[in-house]
């Protein structure tokens, strides 16, 4: 079939950083081309210019083999193109159906027809395979409903042309494979689809054809997915061999540093115990609603516990209060870090510097000091941006994933609680954060970190709790942790119980 979008020489320059430089590539109609590359080879770069967020510097795009120029994401949306993006752009206090149908509210003489919006969402969601109260507000949802209504955004608007950013990220198995279904179902119907994702598995099972960025610039394309393998994209994508990206090493432990007893609150649905050790990192694995971001959420304080006692170093812990975590060397790394883990508009020294004022509680801000201490954590976390002052949205996301381990460095905090650490990451990135979490366990740290990618956890844990519907389902040694006992207690139908 013939190519419904197409680049054409793109080119785009920010401030001290070639996020793109000569790409040219296209997608058929009936096609999914997976676009692959490291965090920073300009992926979102591409398909923020496909959306109209940016224009490019050079070069340009064709849409069913006519030049196209957006002045603004209006333009993209007209043209029959929808992104799905990695952070959700959702209006969190509108209904479902109001956020589905954003823009094309039917109405009936001239006054917003909600039945008629009522029933066509209905009828989206049930594409989606989702059980969501129409008129829920987004808020209420979980982040995989909400990638959900996302997706159902796009199925709205009957876009031609579809990219996904990341979309399987806060996705349950189940919700995975509806999306599987959805993507076959818009290949046969001609559509032409960009797949962005770090999920190698993902990518060999729904995408026809692969184009590689690396460092901006467009380095291979396979045409033919059953003809590639998982190493040969690897070393395309990093430009080396990636034989292990966990690359576990063993360390001695020390005396407890956390000892969570009888802890109860929202998302919980047993009192919940556990402790962790000096140089350990623990693992916590489930599937999504778990309740394993719930549980981090009481540990830090960020919500209020209703019951049981959190001891930092055999002190106890007072709940709810973030400012006393921090001040007893606790740090939260949120899964959500575009809406809880940094401030976009800020510089990147600025949003390293946050947990260190709140400890110095200084009236006067030392503007040098920062600076320095940024400088110098920004070189030992390999944090890629043109200068500290950079504002830190510009950053992918594995540079804010670090940026934001180094905010808690800053603040010399000795025990990090990291949910889904390396969520939307490509895999050289991940291996810089695995290579930075052992290095801070060595010296001692206690890390805590939540993921549902089950080979991750096994890869880098030294124990694994494995939570269920909200209650602890089973701990397991490294050594004891195999594929089928970690999916056998974190299914729902699996037995309770601890090893």
């Amino acid at each position: 079939m013939s190519a419904l979008i197409a680049y054409r020489g793109v080119g785009k320059v920010f401030p001290g950083v070639v996020a793109l430089d000569d790409v040219s590539f296209s997608v058929a109609g009936g096609e999914v081309r997976a676009l692959m590359g490291e965090n920073g080879a300009g992926k979102s770069t591409l398909l923020k210019i496909l959306a109209g967020e940016h224009r490019p510097d050079s070069g340009g795009l064709l849409v069913e083999g006519r030049p196209v120029a957006f002045a603004s994401p209006r333009d993209s949306q007209a043209a029959g193109i929808a992104i799905i993006h990695q952070e959700l752009h959702l209006a969190p206090d509108l209904s479902v159906t109001e956020n589905l149908l954003l823009g094309m509210m039917p109405t009936r003489f001239g006054i917003i027809d909600r039945r008629a919006a009522r029933e066509r969402a209905r009828a989206i969601l049930a594409r989606l395979g989702e059980e969501i109260d129409p008129d829920a507000r987004v808020r209420t949802l979980s982040i995989g409903k909400r990638q959900m209504i996302e997706i159902g955004k796009a199925l709205a608007r009957d876009a031609r042309i579809i990219a996904f950013d990341e979309p399987t990220s806060s996705l349950s198995a189940r919700e995975t494979r509806t999306l599987m279904r959805i993507i076959d179902d818009l290949r046969r119907d001609g559509r032409a689809i960009l797949y962005v994702s770090h999920r190698m598995e993902e990518v060999f099972e729904i995408s026809d054809s692969v184009t590689v960025l690396r460092d901006g610039r467009h380095v291979a394309d396979y045409p033919d997915m059953k003809a590639l393998t998982q190493d040969q994209l690897i070393i395309a994508m990093a430009g080396r061999t990636i034989t292990d990206i966990y690359d576990y090493r063993a360390r001695p432990l020390g005396d407890v540093a956390v000892a969570v007893s009888g802890l109860e609150g929202p998302g919980l649905r047993a009192p919940l115990s556990f402790e962790a050790r000096r140089g350990e990192i623990l693992g916590f694995f489930g599937l999504v609603g778990a309740g394993r971001s719930e549980l981090f959420r009481l540990i830090y304080g960020a919500v209020p516990s209703t019951g049981g006692d959190v001891l930092i170093h055999g002190e106890p812990l007072v709940s709810a209060d973030p400012r006393r975590a921090i001040a007893a060397g606790l740090a939260l790394c949120p899964e959500d870090r575009k809406d809880e883990g940094i401030v976009p508009l800020a510089a990147v020294a600025e949003n390293i510097a946050l947990a260190r004022r709140n400890l110095l509680g200084r009236p006067l801000i030392d503007e040098r000091d920062e600076g320095t201490q940024a400088a110098d954590l920004i070189q030992l976390m390999r944090v890629k941006t043109a200068s500290p002052a950079t504002a830190i949205a510009t950053l992918s996301g594995g540079n804010q994933q670090k940026a934001i381990i180094a905010r808690w460095l800053a603040a010399d905090s000795r025990i990090l609680l990291m949910d889904e650490p390396t969520r939307g990451i490509d895999v050289g990135a991940r291996s810089e954060i695995y290579a930075h979490m052992y290095r801070l366990a060595e010296e001692g740290r206690t890390i805590l970190f939540a993921s549902s990618d089950m080979p991750e956890v096994m890869g880098v844990a030294d124990r694994i709790i494995v939570m269920r519907e909200g209650r602890v389902a089973g701990i397991v040694p490294r050594a004891d942790a195999t594929p089928d006992r970690l999916l056998r207690l974190a299914l729902p139908d699996a037995s309770t119980g601890q090893s």
